[in-house]
């Protein structure tokens, strides 16, 4: 029986006006099937992965080696050799001070330091038989121990290390120039770089330096994969990681040099 009360009347008018048509099955299956939540965006970029950095720095070496065979075969003039080295230089400041990850500039330097490389390490082996084949040993044996070391955290990268270590390779830079411009006028500069005890010390330390290096490029890799750096930081890395190889490798070379040559 419909009631006869204005309130109750009332009321009843304006729940149909706002209840309007039922909806469709097809609507409330659709509702239903909706999620309660918008899903999360998309991230703006790759994260890069270990994979990312061991794939691009074989690309990044490959294309020094490549390069270095073929001014070692070629045997391209020592002109050559030193213009391949200041084109590199300017390459590797460029991708050091601007933090690039252009491949294009990575492997630029890579290729421009390979012809540098072939070169000298012609001359080494035109001196020394087998001296080449011992420096790329004593290199790898450089890059495990320092992998090894940091993997068991025997040695931890603080900021304290990071301070002292950065020192020391400023100030052994600094030495290096200093011998560079001393010895233009006496031809032996402090002796840095002469077959002596302060040769062989002095090798030793630049050796170290380029060890620490690599520390600090492992640590880089690591935190950058922990934190989700972009994936084309990964040419960085191997930028970082070919730097430190071709320091200690020529170092190598030339401590070698000093007890393997002709008396």
């Amino acid at each position: 029986m419909e009631s006869k009360n204005p309130v109750f009347s009332r009321s009843r008018q304006q729940h149909a006006g706002w209840a309007g048509p039922a909806p469709s099955p097809d609507t409330l299956r659709n509702m239903y099937d909706a999620p309660s939540y918008a899903p999360p965006a998309p991230p703006a970029h790759r994260a890069m992965t270990l994979d990312d950095v061991v794939v691009r720095g074989f690309l990044t070496l490959g294309a020094l080696v490549v390069a270095a065979a073929a001014a070692w075969m070629l045997n391209v003039p020592p002109g050559v050799a030193i213009g391949a080295a200041v084109v590199a230089l300017i390459l590797g400041l460029i991708a050091s001070f601007t933090q690039s990850a252009n491949p294009a500039l990575i492997l630029g330097y890579a290729v421009f330091e390979g012809v540098f490389l072939g070169k000298i390490s012609q001359v080494f082996e035109g001196a020394i038989s087998g001296i080449v084949l011992q420096a790329v040993l004593g290199t790898a044996f450089a890059f495990g121990a320092v992998l090894t070391v940091y993997s068991l955290r025997v040695v931890r990268v603080t900021p304290k290390l990071v301070k002292f270590g950065m020192a020391a390779a400023i100030a052994v830079v600094g030495l290096v120039l200093v011998n560079l411009i001393v010895g233009i006028f006496n031809g032996v500069g402090l002796g840095l770089r002469t077959d002596s005890p302060i040769g062989w010390i002095f090798s030793i330390v630049m050796i170290l330096v380029g060890c620490f290096f690599l520390l600090l490029d492992f640590d880089a890799i690591e935190q950058g994969v922990r934190q989700g750096a972009p994936e084309k930081f990964a040419w960085q890395c191997a930028f970082g990681l070919t730097l430190s190889l071709v320091w200690i490798y020529l170092e190598v070379l030339r401590f070698i040099s000093y007890f393997t040559g002709d008396d």
